[in-house]
Order: C-alpha cells, then structure tokens, then sequence
C-alpha cells in the first residue's frame, strides 16, 4: 500500500467563515482523532490531499508544523456536492502494527454465463480488519462462467496474507440475477393468430 506524505498545519479559527478562508488559500479543513488523544484541528494543501484520496484507505504521513509526524488514514470525507471538490476531511490516527477495520472495494474479472444475466454488486465494499501499514487497495473476483442464481459470499473472497473479514462469512458480495425477458401482452398475440389466418 503506498503512504503519502503531506504538510499539514494546526488551525486555531473554526466555523464557516474560517473554513472559507482556509478553502480559498486552496487548503482543505480537517480534524485527525484517535487513541484518545484530543481531537487536532488541520488544514492540508487540497491539491495533494484531492490526489492522495484517489487511493482508496490511503495510508498518509502528516508532517504536523515541521514538528511532529502521524500516520493516518481518512475516515470521513466531505465534497461539495455540485462542484465536486473538497470541504472538509477526518483522518484516523494510526500506528504501525496497529490493526484497523477499513471497507476495500470488490473489483471484478471475467464473463458471465452466455444468456444476458446482470451482476448485481450487493457489497460495493468489503469489512476487512488489517494492518494500518498494509491495506490493500482493493479484492478481485473472478465470476467467469457464473450463471444466474449463482452468489459469491464474503468467506468465498480469499483476502491477502495478514486481512481477515471484519463481515459475516455468509453474506452475500456479489449475486447472478437472471435476464428480464418481456411477455408480449396476450391480446397480441391473439391478433397475429388471427391476420395470418
């Protein structure tokens, strides 16, 4: 898993209008918390941060005012709904070693059975725990010649060394629905029957 390192400065001014001003210097307000420790108010550069957060469970390295580094990955993170780019960001603080329960996205390979059945994504994401330091990026699942009716559940999901599911075994990640096929209503039916007649 690839760690990002970022810059990142305490932030005494809070409310909507600090965090206006905080976005128009092209920094994102964020908040880091966990172990106990009091929740520390951030701003980050929002380039850097808007291209980190394209990994899914970043792992970032946060250099604190030049004084001291974290490890932490994001936890919740807000963007305007129009525009598309960041308001605000919590980060979990981690350390190495540390077990941490994070979703990774189920990525898929392969053909369904011929037939024009659908997959249906039922868990777009996984429950893992692992270690913060090595997350993976994400699971492949290869439903090659799956037919409709068929399922995969989160136990037929082999995760790397170190990952084990933080889900129940039996739930169901990804399921084959059968293709749709419309009826024609049968009055017209009836009414080619009868014009070929």
């Amino acid at each position: 898993m690839s760690e990002v390192k970022l810059t990142a400065e305490t932030r005494t001014e809070f409310g909507k209008g600090a965090a206006r001003r905080v976005r128009r210097e092209n920094k994102v307000p964020g908040v880091l918390y966990g172990h106990g420790s009091d929740p520390l108010h951030l701003t980050l550069p929002a380039h850097d941060l808007q291209m980190a957060l394209r990994t899914p469970n970043v792992l970032i390295s946060l250099d604190i005012d030049g004084k001291s580094n974290e490890l932490a990955i994001p936890k919740a993170v807000q963007r305007d709904p129009l525009k598309g780019f960041l308001e605000h960001v919590d980060l979990l603080l981690v350390k190495r070693g540390e077990k941490v329960t994070v979703e990774i996205p189920v990525r898929t390979e392969g053909e369904l059975a011929p037939g024009g059945n659908l997959l249906e994504h039922v868990l777009d994401a996984l429950p893992v725990e692992a270690e913060a330091t090595h997350i993976p990026e994400s699971v492949t699942v290869s439903v090659q010649g799956l037919e409709a009716g068929a399922s995969i559940h989160a136990k037929d999901i082999a995760l790397p060394s170190g990952v084990t599911l933080a889900t129940d075994e039996d739930a169901v990640v990804l399921q084959v629905l059968a293709a749709q096929v419309e009826e024609a209503p049968e009055g017209e039916a009836e009414g080619e029957e009868a014009a070929e007649a």
